[in-house]
């Protein structure tokens, strides 16, 4: 039993210095022990961790992908910015046209 307990303790160190919160840390040591929620549980976190893999791979190694949406967001902000402007000028137009008519 002491031997278990160790390798457990071993396992949540090793989970905690790589950058794994307290509580997930220990849910998977424990989960080492055995047991069938123990093992789902493990298996979620597995998963999750693929997720935010899979996540921090996209975002690092797609750097064209991220850019060419940079600029496309940069052309959407300029063209409704123009829009804004035209309308804001017609709008003046119109505000400096009824006070003459007044």
């Amino acid at each position: 039993m002491a031997i278990a307990m160790a390798n457990t303790d071993d396992l949540f160190k090793t989970l905690r210095k790589r950058g794994l919160r307290k509580s997930v840390a220990r849910a998977v040591a424990d989960a080492e022990g055995g047991g069938k929620k123990a093992g789902a549980l493990a298996r979620d976190v597995l998963a999750d961790l693929d997720k935010a893999g899979d996540a921090i791979r996209t975002r690092v190694t797609n750097r064209d992908i991220r850019q060419r949406a940079g600029k496309k967001a940069a052309t959407t902000r300029k063209r409704n910015a123009t829009k804004r402007s035209e309308a804001a000028k017609r709008g003046a137009k119109t505000r400096k046209a009824r006070s003459r008519a007044r």
